[in-house]
């Protein structure tokens, strides 16, 4: 079974291809447009396992704001449609990552129930040109459309930059461990019978 998948999304203010492999090396391609957000991405893979290809044309001469969010969008379509009717996953996941003074926790329920719970306070409103705004925005469009309970603790950090990472590598962690094939789970990992 591959588990893979690519979105094409075009819009008036963006236009992204995004190609997505859960059972990946933790290879990425990426063309953002958004330094940072490719920076977080890269992370992400890495530490996920994932494979992500990202080629984003958008409105940065306006801000990051809609090529954040719709890559957020693409990437939680391509989780949704590799996982595809996740028999066998583990389905929960649960990291803790520390960046130097900042420790970060992410926890997922691949539950086809969207939440996004964000407990942190990241101190500076900018890193660098990017507005920190923007990574509540990336993970709750990330979440509605991956379909996932997806909650983000920050319990402790002081640098901006520490904390954002940590939530990102956390995140890639989490999925890493929520999408795992668990030979122990027959079928969908649900007494519901269903997702």
């Amino acid at each position: 079974m591959t588990r893979e998948a690519q979105i094409e999304r075009r819009t008036n203010e963006t236009s992204i291809k995004l190609a997505f492999g859960i059972d990946g090396e933790g290879k990425s391609e990426l063309k953002t447009g958004v330094p940072f957000l490719s920076h977080m991405l890269d992370l992400f893979a890495k530490h996920g396992h994932f494979d992500l290809m990202v080629d984003a044309d958008g409105d940065i001469e306006v801000d990051g704001h809609h090529t954040t969010e719709d890559i957020g969008i693409c990437l939680g379509q391509a989780l949704t449609n590799a996982l595809g009717d996740k028999k066998g996953i583990k389905r929960y996941g649960n990291a803790f990552v520390p960046m130097d003074e900042a420790l970060a926790q992410v926890v997922v329920d691949l539950s086809n129930r969207p939440h996004l719970e964000f407990r942190a306070d990241i101190p500076a409103p900018m890193i660098g040109d990017f507005d920190t705004e923007l990574v509540h925005e990336f993970l709750w469009k990330l979440a509605i459309e991956a379909k996932m309970n997806l909650h983000v603790i920050v319990h402790y950090g002081r640098n901006s930059h520490h904390i954002v990472e940590a939530i990102f590598k956390a995140l890639g962690r989490a999925l890493d461990e929520a999408t795992t094939i668990d030979p122990r789970v027959k079928g969908i990992p649900s007494t519901k019978g269903m997702l």
